[in-house]
C-alpha cells in the first residue's frame, strides 16, 4: 500500500469477493428462506474452491508487492537484517495479507478433509484476520494525525462492522442479516480502498491547501494551516458518508432486483419408507419428510442445488 495502485488493487479484490458473498447469499436466502444456513464461502461449478484459489492468489501477490517488488533493493530488510523504518507499513501490509491467506488455506483443507465443526472454525479464523486488519489499522506506523489517518480511522469503523458480524454468524448460522451486512461491509471495505487511493494519490484531488510530500519511501498528504487541515478532514467524513450511503443504496436495489429472478423454490418433500426396526409396530406405515442432519443441509445450501427441507417431523400416513 502506500500508493494509488497500492489501495485500488486490494480494493478491487474486497469489493470483487464483498459482491460474489452478497450475490450468493441473496440468491440463497430468496431460494430457500426457511432452511437458509449461511456458508462460510461458496463453492463454483467446475472449480470449486475458485472464491479461496482467489483470496490466495490475492494475498501473495500482495505480499510479495509488500515485501519484494515494491521494495528499491527488491527486499524490505537493511544491511544489517533489521527492518528499517521505512518499510515497516509493508510488513504490517504483508500481515494482514498472510492472515487471509491462512483463512483460505484453512478452509480449503478442512472442506477436502471433511472435517467436523468447519464452518464454524473457518469463522474463527476469519475472524481472527479481520481482527489483525483492525488492529494493525488502528496501530499503524503511518500517519494517523493528517487527512491518510482520517482515512484510515473511517476505515476501522467498517472493519470493526465486518469483524462483529464474522463472530455473529457463529452462533447465529441461519441469520440473513448477519450475513447481509458481512457481505455489505465486505463491498464497502473494497469501495473505500478504492477511494482512499484514488483520492489520496491523485494529486488533482488533493483538497485545497494540502500537498503531496515524498516521507520514508511514499507520498503523504500535508496541509500547509490547521484549517485546511480540518476541511480536508471534513471533506474525508463527507466522502464517507455520501459513499456508505451509495453502498446502501445498491445493496437494497440489488436485493429487490434479485427477490424478482430468483423466487422462492417449491419444497419438495420425499416419501420414504419407516425404518425397518419399527416395521412390526406400526402396521408398515411410510413417513414423508425425515428430519435431515444439519450437516446436509448446509452442504446443499452450499452446493446450491437440490431441495432441502430442514427441521421438519415425520408425518406418517397409515396405508
Amino acid at each position: 500500500m502506500g500508493t494509488l495502485v497500492g489501495h485500488v488493487a486490494p480494493g478491487a479484490g474486497f469489493l470483487l469477493i464483498g459482491l460474489w458473498q452478497l450475490f450468493s447469499h441473496i440468491r440463497l436466502f430468496l431460494l430457500r428462506p426457511s432452511s437458509y444456513s449461511a456458508p462460510v464461502w461458496f463453492p463454483v461449478r467446475g472449480v470449486r474452491h475458485l472464491e479461496l484459489i482467489l483470496i490466495i492468489v490475492g494475498t501473495v501477490i500482495s505480499i510479495l508487492m509488500e515485501l519484494v517488488i515494491g521494495p528499491a533493493k527488491h527486499q524490505p530488510f537493511d544491511d544489517d537484517g533489521t527492518i528499517p523504518s521505512d518499510h515497516l507499513h509493508n510488513f504490517e501490509h504483508a500481515s494482514i495479507s498472510l492472515a487471509l491467506l491462512l483463512f483460505a488455506a484453512v478452509t480449503i483443507h478442512m472442506d477436502r478433509v471433511r472435517a467436523p465443526m468447519r464452518d464454524a472454525v473457518s469463522q474463527l479464523v476469519a475472524a481472527a484476520a479481520f481482527a489483525q486488519q483492525l488492529l494493525i489499522f488502528h496501530l499503524h506506523s503511518a500517519d494517523h494525525m493528517g487527512v491518510e489517518g482520517q482515512f484510515h480511522w473511517l476505515l476501522q469503523t467498517v472493519i470493526a462492522v465486518t469483524l462483529a458480524t464474522t463472530l455473529l454468524g457463529i452462533p447465529y448460522p441461519r441469520s440473513f442479516v448477519v450475513s447481509l451486512v458481512r457481505s455489505a461491509s465486505l463491498v464497502f471495505q473494497g469501495v473505500w480502498f478504492i477511494v482512499m487511493g484514488v483520492m489520496l494519490w491523485t494529486p488533482a484531488l488533493i483538497p485545497k491547501g494540502c500537498f503531496l510530500n515524498y516521507e520514508e519511501g511514499h507520498d503523504v498528504v500535508r496541509c500547509r494551516t490547521d484549517d485546511a487541515l480540518d476541511r480536508a478532514k471534513s471533506l474525508v467524513n463527507l466522502q464517507f458518508s455520501w459513499y456508505l450511503t451509495g453502498t446502501v443504496v445498491f445493496v437494497v436495489v440489488f436485493f429487490l432486483q434479485m427477490a424478482k429472478l430468483y423466487p422462492e423454490e417449491p419444497r419438495y418433500l420425499p416419501l420414504v419408507k419407516g425404518g425397518s426396526g419399527s416395521s412390526d409396530s406400526d402396521g408398515g406405515r411410510f413417513s414423508i419428510g425425515d428430519d435431515h442432519d444439519d450437516e446436509d443441509d448446509l452442504e446443499a445450501a452450499k452446493g446450491g442445488f437440490g431441495h432441502v427441507v430442514s427441521g421438519t417431523k415425520p408425518i406418517e400416513i397409515e396405508r
